[in-house]
C-alpha cells in the first residue's frame, strides 16, 4: 500500500487523518478477546483521544501499521530497540541461534558471555542473575534486599515504576497514572504497609523516613533517571546523597536501570553520574528486543540467591538462548566507537527543536534529554518530581499525540512516558519529526 503519511511529511503538507480501517477492525475484535484489547494497559491509547494503530512490522527507526501507514518510531518497543528495529546483525545472529533450538532449560555458554559483558560494563555488578522481564528482576531484587538485611521495609519514589509486583504498586506512575488509578485493587494493605514513599529529588524526605523507621528499612530503590513519570533527571547531589544515607543506615541502594541501562551510557546511569549502588536491575536493551531481565550487584549480596544461598528465585525461560544471543549482539554494536556521541547529538537536537516549536506556538513546555532518552511536559518548568509532572496538560498532549500520528510520528501514548531514540534515526528522520512537531503545535495551540 502507498506510504501516504511519510510522503506528506516529505512534501511539507499536513495530513488531516490516517486511514486506520484495518487497525480499528483488529482492535475491536481484540477487545472481545483480551482485557481492553491489549496485553499491556498503556497500549490502549486511552489518554490520547483515539484507538491504537495495530503494528504489522518494524525496521530501523520505522513502524508500519496494518493499513500501510509508516511512522517514525520514538517508542522503540519501550526502550529495547536502541540499535533500531530488526537490526540485520541481530537478526542474523538470531537465525543462527534458532537452528540450535528456542529454549534449553539448561545452562548454556551464551549466559556466560552476556554475564561477562554486563559485569564488565556496569560498575555495581560483580554477579548477575538473568530473568525474563524487568518486573521479574525488580520482584527478585526486593526479596534479595530483605533477605540480605533482615528488614522488611523499602523506600520507593512517587512516580517511579518498578513493575506490577504488589509492593511496588504504590504511587507508581506510568500506566497507573495514565489510567488515573491511584493504586491497584487486589493489592493487600498488609503488603503495601512496608512500602514507604518519598518525592523524587527530595533527599530530606528520605532522611526523615529513615529517622522514623530506625533499623527497619532494607533499602531504597529508584529509577536513577525517571522514565515512567515522563522524563525527570536527578538534581545535583541527589543520587550521591542517597548513596550516603543508605550506607549510614545499613541499607541497600538499588538502581532500577531497566530503562537507563546501556541506554544513557554503556554502563548505565551509575556510570553516567558516578554513583555506584549495591544492586541493579536491568532489562530491555540487554535482550535486544526479546523478553529479558536481570539483576546483579556485589558478590557478597548475590551469593544469597539460590542455589548459592537461601533466597529462592527461579524461572523456566531464564537465560533463554535467543534472548542471550540478541543481547550479546546488541551490546557488541553499542560498544562501537562514537555510539553514545551520536545518540546524544540526535536526541539533544530533537528535544531542543521540540521546545523551540512549542514556544513559537505560544505553548508552555519544559523538557530535557540524556543520550538516547528524552521527554517533555506541556507546562512551565522545572519538573523535579511526579507531583510537578502532574501539572502538565495531559489533554493537550492527547491532541498533540493524535496530530503527530497523523503526520507519521509515533510517540508514547501517554504524557507520563519517556521517549527513545536509536542509532537508526537519521538526520532526515529528526528533520521530518521536527517539522511534524512544528505543524502539530500550531494546530493544537
Amino acid at each position: 500500500m502507498a506510504n501516504c503519511v511519510s510522503e506528506s511529511i516529505s512534501r511539507g503538507a499536513v495530513t488531516d487523518a490516517l486511514n486506520t480501517t484495518n487497525s480499528q477492525a483488529i482492535f475491536e475484535a481484540a477487545k472481545e478477546l483480551m482485557p481492553g484489547g491489549v496485553s499491556s494497559p498503556v497500549r490502549a491509547f486511552k489518554s490520547v483521544l483515539g484507538d491504537p494503530v495495530v503494528f504489522d512490522r518494524v525496521k530501523g527507526p520505522y513502524a508500519w501499521d496494518l493499513d500501510g501507514n509508516r511512522f517514525i518510531d520514538y517508542v522503540g518497543s519501550w526502550g529495547p530497540a536502541i540499535c533500531g528495529h530488526a537490526h540485520p546483525e541481530v537478526i542474523t545472529a538470531l537465525q543462527d541461534a534458532l537452528e540450535k533450538g528456542t529454549s534449553f532449560g539448561a545452562p548454556c555458554v551464551l549466559e556466560n558471555q552476556l554475564a561477562e559483558m554486563v559485569i564488565e560494563a556496569v560498575p555495581s555488578v560483580e554477579m548477575v542473575r538473568f530473568v525474563n522481564s524487568g518486573t521479574e528482576a525488580c520482584m527478585a531484587v526486593l526479596r534479595l534486599m530483605r533477605a540480605f538485611t533482615g528488614r522488611d521495609k523499602v523506600i520507593k519514589f512517587e512516580g517511579c515504576y518498578h513493575g506490577h509486583a504488589d509492593m511496588f504498586l504504590v504511587k507508581a506512575g506510568s500506566g497507573v497514572a495514565t489510567l488515573g488509578l491511584p493504586d491497584s485493587p487486589g493489592v493487600p494493605r498488609s503488603t503495601t504497609s512496608n512500602t514507604l514513599t518519598a518525592p523524587y529529588n527530595d533527599l530530606e524526605a528520605v532522611k526523615e523516613l529513615f529517622a522514623e523507621n530506625p533499623d527497619a528499612i532494607s533499602g531504597v530503590i529508584l529509577e536513577p533517571v525517571v522514565g515512567n513519570a515522563g522524563f525527570i533527571t536527578p538534581e545535583p547531589g541527589f543520587l550521591e546523597g542517597l548513596r550516603e544515607v543508605t550506607q549510614e543506615n545499613g541499607a541497600l541502594l538499588v538502581f532500577d536501570e531497566v530503562m537507563t541501562g546501556f541506554r544513557i551510557s554503556y554502563g548505565g546511569a551509575q556510570e553516567r553520574f558516578g554513583v555506584t549502588p549495591d544492586l541493579t536491575t536491568m532489562g530491555k536493551v540487554i535482550g535486544g528486543g526479546l523478553p529479558v531481565g536481570a539483576y546483579g550487584g556485589r558478590k557478597e549480596i548475590m551469593s544469597m540467591v539460590s542455589p548459592s544461598g537461601p533466597m529462592y528465585q527461579a524461572g523456566t525461560l531464564s537465560g533463554n538462548p535467543l534472548a542471550m544471543t540478541a543481547g550479546i549482539k546488541t551490546l557488541e554494536l553499542l560498544k562501537q566507537e562514537g555510539t553514545y556521541e551520536k545518540l546524544d547529538s540526535i536526541t539533544s537536537r530533537l528535544i531542543e527543536g521540540i521546545k523551540k516549536s512549542a514556544k513559537e506556538a505560544g505553548l508552555p513546555i519544559t523538557g530535557s534529554s540524556i543520550s538516547a532518552m528524552f521527554g517533555f511536559y506541556l507546562c512551565d518548568g522545572p519538573v523535579r518530581n511526579f507531583e510537578e509532572a502532574k501539572a502538565a496538560d495531559a489533554q493537550k498532549f492527547g491532541a498533540l499525540h493524535r496530530a503527530m500520528l497523523n503526520r507519521g510520528v509515533y510517540l508514547a501514548p501517554s504524557a507520563f512516558e519517556a521517549g527513545f531514540t536509536s542509532l537508526a534515526h537519521s538526520e532526515d528522520d529528526i528533520n521530518s519529526t521536527l517539522q511534524a512537531f512544528q505543524e502539530s503545535f500550531a494546530e493544537i495551540a
